[in-house]
């Protein structure tokens, strides 16, 4: 897929952050965009702002939870447009704290959008892909993927599912005409780390994570890259056919950290400052 005009590109999570900016870019790569998120409201706002230039955006209110609204996502997508070519599996949430204060609730709420959200867009679109003979699949996964900390045990455990279920499902299509991309970025400035704007459960976040959520939105916005940084490297990778997607300085070090580890028999180190998230 080294040509993405007049494509068709799903997006989920696309009303912000790294998810708007894959649609901006995809825009601009002349395709067309299928932007799914949970957030109406923020939904309606930046479809209307994106279509400006031409009848090339179709907001769809989706809750990747449900994989009925996942379904409904892929039938809406071909009668609009006929066809889906790129799938971005991007909807997340980012909750912080210690693991031992977390609940049922808190695990349930992360895997059902982290982890079967991209379960759900993969076993949804992937078959479509296959029989059309063309396609790629974008998991965002993170840095936290690959590596782990204190602070967000919880994302980390999902994220790190993201990274082998995407590589597991490289395999599967690696003889298959639809390539697939895991993005593992680290800080980047998104609302990411106020997840809980879209939590449903009623419940709210603890008093003891507040100031952890507040050290790590500050890092975010002081050291974060723009979302678009995100999304050209995306591009890029779909274009040459890349799993990988690194977009800071130093992952791919920090993620050996483990391997070297593992060869040397010793318990984990941690391949941060012990300041960062901490």
């Amino acid at each position: 897929m080294k040509d993405l005009q007049d494509k068709v590109a799903v997006v989920t999570g696309g009303a912000s952050g790294i998810g708007l900016a894959l649609c901006e870019r995809f825009l601009a790569e002349g395709m067309s965009v299928v932007m799914a998120d949970v957030e109406r409201g923020s939904l309606q706002t930046e479809a209307t702002r994106l279509d400006e230039s031409g009848d090339r955006v179709l907001a769809m209110p989706t809750d990747v939870r449900n994989p009925e609204d996942v379904a409904a996502l892929a039938e809406y997508t071909l009668e609009r447009f006929g066809a889906v070519h790129v799938v971005c599996n991007n909807a997340g949430v980012a909750p912080g704290g210690a693991m031992l204060d977390t609940t049922a609730e808190d695990w349930r709420w992360v895997i059902d959008v982290n982890v079967l959200g991209v379960a759900y867009g993969v076993s949804t679109f992937a078959p479509l892909m296959v029989a059309a003979g063309e396609g790629h699949i974008v998991n965002t996964a993170s840095e936290a993927g690959l590596t782990t900390n204190a602070s967000l045990g919880m994302y980390c455990a999902s994220k790190h599912a993201v990274v082998g279920l995407s590589e597991s499902l490289y395999r599967e299509l690696e003889d298959s005409p639809v390539g697939v991309s895991v993005v593992c970025p680290n800080l980047v400035r998104t609302g990411i780390f106020h997840s809980e704007r879209n939590r449903d459960d009623g419940i709210d976040e603890r008093p003891k994570d507040i100031a952890v959520m507040g050290m790590l939105r500050e890092a975010l916005v002081s050291m974060g890259i723009p979302p678009s940084g995100v999304a050209d490297k995306v591009v890029d990778a779909i274009k040459a056919d890349q799993f990988w997607v690194f977009t800071h300085p130093g992952t791919a070090e920090r993620a050996m950290v483990r391997s070297a580890d593992i060869e040397a028999g010793r318990n984990p180190t941690n391949p941060y400052d012990p300041t960062d998230f901490e």
